[in-house]
């Protein structure tokens, strides 16, 4: 049988602890003990944590050499249950669901504490002013498991909030391994691509040159890192841009596009990756971000500085294994379009998705006289909300072929423009009112061409919160937010398929996981990667034909995996 024990830590390294009933109520005397580490290390029957939050636990245990099996996040259980209800954005920590329950002010949730480069998290974080007694945390733990009875899908629920527990000691576990990161070859690959740098901090060589080239074509001096400048400069030379990002500006004739599209990339790579990144962010061979699960409303993760999701493909170039080590890495394969064939049921697209092989070919075999690109527009148009011009077409020829997939997200849309609450498969539940950010964050195309939906490149957000612009939020949610869910059990999975081995996951990105382990041991975390995602599926969905494949990858260096 199970034990299932809460947990909290005490001032001076201390704990609380009791164990819990089945019913979540206390099941004998409430122990203090002098040390949290011993307190669960001297208590490896327990089957289940519950406690406050990961943040502010597992790192201490972790280095102390204590690894959990599973737990509870109080915290992201409120986040979770808030937004079924509707009430997303209400403060989220034990102290303000303790507020809530006995009619008191709700205090603010504390900033998020700026991250520190190479150091773990410390094992009591920033705490509201109003302070939460033993028994105060283990009524709010009362309280939540009512809740998740009367969700809308109570078991969907309960399976959420353990994946995203799950995915909370994932994250503490990959900041504690890290990020294998050759300094020296960062260095190399930062001189190769942008030249000498020059003292006082100014722009490196290629840098400057690629602005003066710029310059020289508009004929007057330009500053290619603002974007009103540019702007201004092509008005200037009878053109008419809305914007500087590289699509757009691809299909301009004119002599500064080539060396202004150059400058924009490196410029990137000098400001979010270049030697100031490496010196703050890369210790003892490892890059160690902090990850937060669940960042943001679809459930996709975020971290604390380091931009550790944004790594381009030329900086992989220093993500290299250890001696003796490999890094596998596997991304699922077409992974919306599969999530979405498994929530709506539609038998059609669940038959396209039960194979392996390019979803989008047998998709065109279908629908669309072998047109694979333009199989790809269409679903990814239906997904996103492209619907004008061919994407019209496409549609349609969708809406005839697949008609319950179609509808899914069809109503999602309709759901969101009336301002209704919209849940992904397992519950986590849209945010009232979409604006830029969330937009954004589900890459919400605003206008421009089908081929920036495919590509994954989107016009940023929109001017004015409008019921078109939540609808095509809703619309994408219902789907990206459902692949998020399914990520989170692969994660947790995968963790469970690599105990006893030497292999640690250290990175984890939307539909990508790398896994650093020994060169022996590369076959069999290939294997249980793909066993996860198969398990993933039928615990998030139930019992459907539709596969979740991985393209898997071992390698010595992360830039030769794609």
């Amino acid at each position: 049988m199970s034990e299932r024990w809460f947990l909290d830590g005490t001032e001076g390294g201390g704990a609380r602890l009791v164990p819990l009933g089945g019913d979540g109520l206390p099941a004998g005397p409430v122990l203090t003990e002098p040390d949290l580490v011993e307190a669960v290390r001297s208590r490896p029957h327990v089957d289940r944590w519950v406690w406050r939050a990961t943040s502010g636990v597992y790192p201490r245990l972790l280095a102390s050499g204590v690894r959990v099996e599973r737990c509870y996040d109080l915290e992201a259980a409120e986040q979770l249950l808030l937004g079924h209800e509707g009430r997303l954005g209400e403060p989220r920590s034990a102290a303000a669901a303790w507020a809530r329950l006995h009619d008191r002010p709700v205090p603010p949730d504390p900033p998020l504490r700026g991250a520190e480069p190479g150091a773990q998290s410390p094992l009591f974080e920033p705490r509201s002013g109003l302070e939460v007694p033993f028994e105060g945390l283990l009524e709010v733990y009362a309280d939540q498991q009512r809740r998740h009875g009367a969700a809308e899908h109570p078991g969907r629920m309960r399976l959420l909030t353990a994946a995203e527990s799950a995915g909370m000691l994932v994250s503490a576990e990959m900041t504690r391994a890290g990020l294998p990161w050759r300094a020296d070859v960062h260095r190399a690959v930062l001189h190769e691509l942008l030249g000498e740098r020059y003292a006082g901090g100014g722009e490196p060589r290629r840098l400057a040159e690629l602005a003066d080239e710029v310059s020289s074509a508009f004929g007057r001096r330009v500053r290619p890192d603002l974007p009103a400048d540019v702007v201004k400069a092509f008005a200037q030379a009878g053109i008419k841009v809305r914007s500087t990002r590289r699509w757009e500006l691809a299909g301009i004739d004119h002599p500064a596009v080539e060396p202004l599209i150059a400058y924009k990339k490196l410029y990137r790579i000098w400001t979010a990756h270049g030697w100031g990144w490496l010196q703050d962010w890369v210790r003892d061979g490892r890059f160690r971000p902090e990850y937060l699960p669940g960042g943001t409303v679809s459930g996709r993760w975020t971290t604390n500085g380091g931009g550790a999701l944004q790594i381009p493909k030329v900086i992989r170039r220093a993500v290299v294994a250890d001696e003796g080590w490999r890094l596998v890495v596997a991304d699922a394969d077409q992974m919306e379009p599969r999530v979405l064939a498994a929530i709506s049921r539609d038998p059609g697209l669940m038959e396209v998705a039960a194979h392996d092989d390019d979803l989008y070919t047998r998709l065109s075999d279908r629908a669309f006289s072998g047109d694979r690109a333009h199989a790809k527009l269409a679903l990814l148009g239906a997904i996103y909300g492209q619907t004008s011009g061919d994407g019209l077409k496409n549609l349609a020829a969708l809406r005839r072929r697949f008609p319950r997939a179609v509808a899914y997200v069809d109503d999602a849309a309709k759901a969101g423009e009336e301002g209704l609450l919209v849940r992904t498969w397992l519950g986590r539940t849209s945010p009232r009112a979409a604006g830029a950010a969330e937009a954004d964050e589900a890459g919400i195309p605003q206008e421009g061409p089908e081929e920036a939906v495919a590509e994954g490149e989107f016009t940023p957000g929109y001017a004015s919160v409008n019921s078109r612009a939540r609808g095509r939020f809703t619309r994408n949610f219902v789907v990206q937010g459902s692949a998020a869910d399914w990520a989170l059990l692969v994660l947790a999975a995968l963790r469970r398929a690599l105990t006893g081995m030497r292999a640690e996951l250290v990175f984890f990105q939307h539909d990508e996981v790398i896994v650093h382990c020994p060169a022996e041991e590369a076959p069999a975390v290939a294997e249980a990667i793909r066993a996860a995602g198969d398990a993933a599926g039928r615990i998030a969905f139930g019992d459907t034909p539709v596969r979740f494949p991985f393209t898997t990858a071992t390698v010595e260096c992360y830039a030769d995996a794609k």
